[in-house]
């Protein structure tokens, strides 16, 4: 029973501490989330490419930031090259040294351009907001307060640049605990406003929609944004996505792109123009290595347009809770009550969860596989313990119990098996009783000397019981100087009668070479006398439950 107790224990312990998802679960959940995203098959995308201002674009054009002119003017180079959308993941916060933001400014009214900007908690700036339509909510404080990542303040681009771009988005990326990035918020919000990102952005624009979706509640925050055209986004509580890093897009350095070119790189593309040179980069960490910041977006706008984002459903923490304890269950009751080959059936469970795990991501679900794997394991290897502790102190008992009663044969056999003992048995037996002769005379010598009489009763036991061990008998009892044992039982002896025999014989042997030493110390000489009978016995551990013993 205590160990039922202690395996419920800890099984309740495991499950406890899921539920209350302490933060280095929460890492190692994502970790194992991201051998998912290693895992997949990478996937190029077709309709967005990305254009590098990289060291040997630096080197044509000369140092960062570029005068608006020239920005203007790679800006035609790759609309000239067939471009359908660039996105310039770039601030254009301050006016320009030279004095370009209106011809800037009027280029970009004419083309569909996406730039950024950035969220802030200490900044001064004119953040470009975007019109939304938001379904649910019943109070005075929008539905989303409590759950979208909120900023004090933003920087936005230069007013006369952002009143014409044909989106501006923000570049919030922010990291997990651990430092990845695995989801993008879609949304943020400042003073109670909304602001979309820049992937978001450039698929309304893509689109040709004036405006996006939001259905929200106050009890469970965002529940999906829409763009008209496009399919349901799903996203977390807090309006962000969980992005599918297995997609990856061709790359090509802006000083390679040529109008003239026979294959044209941009040709009907989104572009995403993105600084990667030395110095100017950003690189983030993610599942799968360090990407570019123009990587994150690209992959992002992928996972949106294929309208088969990956998510985590309301119901996947109970889905692991349950799995650890329904798992751990099982794997208590096999390792504790089956033969111990069933409980092989542990494995099967762990790496069943990670492979389920896996499928459910084929199918767009985030399910955990690490703390049903850890938990059922756990659960395991303790109910294991449990019972080889259990066993072995049987198995102790057992050596305590038969240690002075039977050969050590015997002994290894009992404690390998002991249901020969514990679940009792009826078969045939051969057995002896012994009575030592001459006991009064041998008394009398002794006088008062009690001790000394004790030890030589208990030579003489030692002398008839070794004869008993060899032969693989077992000594069940001693009734002061009488002696009872058996054959055939609790391990075989096709031959028992015969045994009983002979171990009879030998153990008047062995009483002869006992009176020669005692003769020698001038005690007087004792005999015994024995009894055998073979039938049919009844043998197992007999007695009171505090007090008992094999008979």
């Amino acid at each position: 029973m205590k160990k039922w107790i202690v395996t419920l224990v800890l099984l309740l312990s495991v499950v406890g501490l899921r539920y209350s998802d302490p933060w280095i679960l929460e890492t190692v959940r994502m970790k194992a989330l991201d051998v998912h995203q290693q895992n997949q098959e990478t996937v190029i995308l077709e309709d967005i490419v990305t254009v590098e201002i990289d060291n040997k674009t630096m080197d044509k054009n000369g140092q960062w930031p570029w005068p608006r002119e020239i920005m203007q003017r790679e800006l035609i180079k790759l609309f000239e090259s067939g471009a359908g959308l660039v996105v310039m993941p770039i601030l254009f916060s301050q006016p320009d040294r030279g004095g370009k933001d209106k011809e800037f400014a009027e280029l970009l009214a004419q083309l569909p351009v996406v730039i950024g900007q950035i969220p802030a908690n200490e900044a001064k700036g004119n953040p470009v907001p975007r019109g939304v339509a938001v379904i649910g909510g019943n109070g005075e404080d929008p539905p989303w307060t409590n759950w979208i990542y909120e900023y004090n303040s933003a920087v936005g681009p230069v007013k006369e640049i952002g009143d014409v771009a044909a989106g501006v988005g923000m570049m919030s990326s922010p990291p997990e605990s651990d430092g990845v990035l695995r989801r993008l918020p879609l949304v943020v919000q400042i003073n109670n406003q909304l602001f979309p990102s820049i992937s978001l952005e450039t698929l309304r624009v893509a689109a040709g929609d004036p405006s996006y979706q939001m259905k929200a509640s106050a009890e469970a925050g965002v529940e999906a944004l829409r763009i008209p055209k496009f399919s349901k986004i799903i996203t977390d509580a807090n309006g962000s996505i969980w992005i599918d890093f297995q997609y990856k897009t061709k790359t090509m350095s802006l000083a390679d792109i040529d109008p003239n070119a026979e294959e044209l790189f941009v040709q009907g593309k989104i572009v995403i123009l993105s600084p990667t040179a030395s110095g100017i980069d950003n690189p983030v960490a993610t599942p799968v290595g360090v990407l570019q910041g123009h990587d994150v977006i690209a992959t992002s706008i992928a996972t949106m347009m294929t309208g088969t984002n990956i998510s985590r459903p309301w119901w996947s923490d109970f889905a692991e809770i349950g799995a650890v304890a329904i798992g751990g269950a099982i794997l208590a009751v096999v390792v504790l009550v089956l033969p111990w080959f069933v409980s092989l059936i542990a494995p099967v469970l762990v790496v069943g969860s990670f492979f389920t795990s896996s499928y459910l991501f084929g199918q767009g679900y985030l399910i955990d596989w690490s703390y049903p794997a850890l938990g059922m394991f756990f659960i395991w290897a303790i109910a294991a313990f449990m019972r080889f502790m259990s066993e072995y102190k049987q198995k102790m008992e057992i050596k305590k119990q038969f240690a002075g009663y039977a050969s050590p044969t015997v002994v290894r056999l009992l404690q390998e098996n002991p249901a020969l003992i514990k679940d009792g048995m009826k078969k045939e037996i051969s057995i002896c009783f012994s009575d030592l002769r001459g006991f009064t005379p041998l008394g009398e010598s002794f006088g008062d000397d009690v001790k000394g009489l004790t030890e030589i009763m208990n030579g003489y036991m030692d002398a008839i019981t070794q004869p008993i061990l060899d032969a693989d008998g077992m000594v069940i009892k001693y009734i002061g100087d009488a002696s009872m044992h058996v054959h055939n039982a609790p391990i075989d002896d096709p031959d028992h009668p015969k045994s009983a025999v002979k171990t009879g014989l030998l153990m008047l042997d062995a009483v002869e070479k006992f009176n020669e030493k005692i003769t020698s110390e001038g005690r007087p000489p004792v005999g015994m006398g024995a009894g055998i009978n073979t039938g049919l016995g009844y043998l197992g551990e007999m007695g009171s439950t505090k007090r008992h013993s094999y008979d």
